[in-house]
């Protein structure tokens, strides 16, 4: 299992969404930034370490690369992703915000040989047990599944019956897996930022995702430092 170490380098947060990025920069006041080949970045301290915040780009190619590049480029001791999610009808809430501890990705159609094992391939189970409790805001810990989509309505019964999943990203399971395979301890935390049932997403076909990224987003950036001094602080006592 990885285990958070002041051996490491930077805490790397990454940003998947282009709206979540948007968020992240007003917050810090557009802060001057570099550019990487999957997006811009910028330092500073946060919760007393050295902090990379890092613009990975949507979907699971460029999260995995992107996930890759940063554990290359600075060996950081922790990666944390932050970002939206859509969560399912009655399962959860708009705002709630998830600590994932398990991540499946659920577009992969295995035709030639068994699904449930092509599945259990790209499942992810994170270790959370470097966290100390209290956290720094209420959370609910779950499992996130991911795909390269939006969540489509007529697979709403599915994730649930299939997974028992209550929300879905883009990303999540390709960052988690990627983390594991580095040996690199990894923490997501998602906010729902909008909700899907049988009939429809209730802000699909609008423009209503980039306020909605905007208003879940500001929690999680606020809670960032104590997050990662709640990650390190068994180092410190």
């Amino acid at each position: 299992m990885p285990k958070i170490s002041d051996e490491g380098g930077e805490v790397v947060i990454i940003i998947s969404a282009y709206a979540e990025w948007t968020a992240v920069m007003e917050y810090f006041h557009q802060p001057p930034v570099e550019t990487s080949p999957f997006g811009s970045c910028f330092h500073l301290q946060l919760g007393n370490r050295d902090v990379v915040l890092f613009h990975g780009g949507w979907g699971k190619i460029a999260a995995a690369a992107s996930a890759q590049y940063v554990i290359d480029r600075w060996q950081p001791g922790l990666v944390i992703n932050l970002g939206t999610c859509g969560g399912l009808e009655d399962k959860t809430r708009v705002g709630e915000i998830l600590l994932v501890e398990k991540t499946l990705v659920y577009d992969i159609y295995e035709r030639m040989g068994d699904p449930a094992q092509a599945l259990d391939h790209y499942t992810t189970q994170i270790d959370l047990s470097y966290l100390s409790e209290p956290y720094p805001q209420v959370v609910r810990r779950s499992l996130l599944v991911s795909a390269d989509q939006d969540i489509d309505p007529d697979l709403v019964h599915k994730l649930v019956d299939d997974f028992d999943a209550i929300a879905a990203d883009w990303e999540s399971g390709a960052i988690a897996w990627t983390a594991h395979k580095n040996n690199v301890p990894c923490l997501i935390l998602r906010a729902v930022s909008d909700l899907v049932d049988p009939m429809g997403g209730e802000i699909y076909e609008s423009d209503e995702f980039k306020e909605r990224a905007e208003n879940v987003m500001l929690p999680l950036l606020r809670a960032l430092p104590n997050w990662i001094r709640c990650a390190f602080w068994g180092l410190n006592t």
